[in-house]
């Protein structure tokens, strides 16, 4: 039975039975993780979940738009610990409607947000060599000449760690009313250019992004695999030991190097729970083997126990991971533009047949739900699509739907979501004293997406270049009506980031008001972006 079918025989048979209200929680717990499922399939276009990649690859998964704000500091520990501080939004007391004139909740504004940071993976891009030592800043390798020994495409193997958060109230959360967490450990299977050239064997899935992923549990075990090759349905669902946060919860999240691997620690501040996770050989996390002329992909032979540590001791300008879209180490970043309006689908989890009013048709309108499919669940009863919104015409790109964006703070309470509100980091330095970063910069990863915007970002400045470099590249971009921006406010709890418009009470710092301001102006960066060349020089815009 294919998860499509699937999800529609559920809906038959809680409405059938008359049993909704007692069957539900399983049956969206199902649901739910096959939805998280497909929305970690890299491979897919419906990858939505997965780190964003530098390049374009050869199949359809493109498009994660991610604002993003970056911590620097050259003191060792920045790099590989962090202390975070984190309000939870809750969401506006009037419900959205199909017609787009009701409230904006929180997924609709974004499936996850994430804290950010780079970690050592000996079987992941380049390839250049299979070893990788953690916490140490003689991994950094970003020179685009291939002559120079800081070559990027020399660079140990490398992963990318985000620990996202899923909001309530709809399908890709795990709960009507609560937030859920996971650690998601992203790697890609290929080699650079001026190695082998080679990706994976065709049988582990070629030059495949795939990640590890587990649930922030209060036992600190599992639910299922988090290995690619192990991973099952019990991977993705939640049970009794996941650790679900109210919004409205304060959070301190602790993320720090440990003998067996990154430990992550939420404490729910409000509820006294809390729940860790360590990515560890021990909790089932792993790589895959690059194995680029071999036949078969066999577990007993390619899974590779594997215990992951944070790549760098600081971050920096330098610190990145050479096949990702960002730029960064150490990083929060929300994940925009994945909600479209739609009324009716050919399947659940397919394509949209009617579009709303609010959402004329589009090459986007994929990975969609009907409202009657939430309702089932006693979700809000709302249709749409998730899929990457490629003409930036979505709910997160209207000027009024964003916390913030309202003058009138009457309007702003009935119906908007609070804003995401989280401190600037701390990290532990020499003997754990925990200190300030240095710097922090805003970056916006549109270069890299604003590809079927008329006309195109030409993001290629050399090897390959494009005829008109930067020609296309706009903040915001072409469709978009608004494009959030960081700003700062004063709370009880001190100093707080938070994401949206201008107009939220007690903002003090706005960045220049707008995103064109605030992310800046277009920035040359190197990477192994293209397969077919050594190294490319690419517009980023930080």
């Amino acid at each position: 039975m294919s998860e499509r079918t699937c999800w529609r025989y559920l809906v038959f048979m809680l409405l059938g039975a008359g049993l909704l209200l007692s069957f539900a929680p399983a049956a969206f717990a199902q649901t739910a993780s096959a939805i998280h499922q497909q929305a970690l399939k890299c491979s897919e276009r419906q990858g939505i979940l997965c780190a964003e990649q530098a390049d374009i690859p050869g199949y359809e998964y493109v498009g994660h738009d991610e604002p993003s704000l970056l911590f620097y500091s050259e003191t060792a520990g920045s790099g590989s610990t962090n202390i975070w501080r984190l309000h939870l939004p809750k969401d506006p007391p009037t419900l959205p409607r199909q017609d787009g004139h009701g409230g904006t909740w929180n997924f609709q504004l974004h499936p996850a947000f994430w804290f950010g940071m780079a970690m050592c993976d000996s079987q992941s891009f380049p390839n250049y060599t299979h070893v990788c030592r953690p916490d140490t800043d003689d991994n950094i390798f970003d020179s685009a000449d291939p002559s120079s020994p800081r070559y990027i495409a020399k660079h140990p193997g490398s992963a990318f760690t985000e620990l996202q958060f899923y909001p309530p109230a709809w399908l890709f959360g795990n709960s009507a009313t609560q937030w859920t967490a996971a650690l998601n450990i992203f790697s890609l299977s290929q080699a650079a250019p001026s190695n082998i050239g080679q990706p994976n064997n065709s049988a582990c899935g070629g030059a495949i992004e795939y990640g590890n992923f587990a649930y922030i549990q209060t036992d600190g075990v599992p639910t299922g695999a988090p290995s690619p090759l192990l991973a099952n349905g019990n991977t993705f669902t939640v049970n009794n030991n996941t650790l679900f946060m109210n919004p409205g919860d304060e959070l301190l999240v602790i993320e720090r190097d440990t003998e067996e691997g990154l430990r992550i620690t939420i404490r729910d501040l409000t509820t006294g729970q809390s729940g860790f996770m360590v990515a560890s050989a021990a909790n089932g996390f792993a790589q895959i083997l690059f194995d680029p002329n071999g036949t078969n992909c066999d577990p007993a032979t390619h899974n590779l126990p594997y215990d992951f540590h944070p790549m760098y001791a600081t971050s920096s300008e330098h610190t990145r991971v050479p096949w990702a879209a960002h730029s960064y180490n150490i990083a929060f970043s929300d994940e925009i533009g994945h909600f479209e309006y739609c009324d009716a689908v050919d399947a659940e989890g397919g394509n949209c047949l009617t579009t709303s009013k609010k959402d004329p048709p589009g090459l986007d309108d994929a990975f969609c739900f009907d409202a009657a499919f939430a309702a089932a669940f006693g979700l809000v009863p709302i249709g749409g699509c998730i899929d990457a919104d490629a003409e930036f015409d979505g709910v997160p790109y209207r000027r009024a739907t964003w916390p913030g964006t309202f003058e009138d703070e009457r309007l702003e309470v009935k119906l908007h979501a609070e804003p995401v509100m989280f401190s600037s980091p701390l990290f532990l330095g020499s003997e754990d004293h925990a200190s300030n970063y240095d710097r922090v910069a805003f970056e916006a990863d549109l270069p890299r997406i604003e590809t079927n915007t008329v006309p195109p970002c030409q993001r290629f400045i050399s090897n390959p270049g494009d005829p008109s470099p930067g020609s296309g590249c706009v903040n915001p971009p072409v469709g978009a009506a608004f494009y959030p921006i960081y700003t700062t406010r004063q709370t009880a709890l001190g100093c707080r980031w938070q994401l949206g418009g201008t107009h939220l009470p007690g903002t003090e710092q706005t960045f220049g008001g707008n995103s064109a301001e605030e992310y800046g102006p277009l920035l040359e960066q190197a990477g192994t972006a293209s397969p077919e060349f050594e190294a490319s020089v690419v517009w980023q815009r930080i």
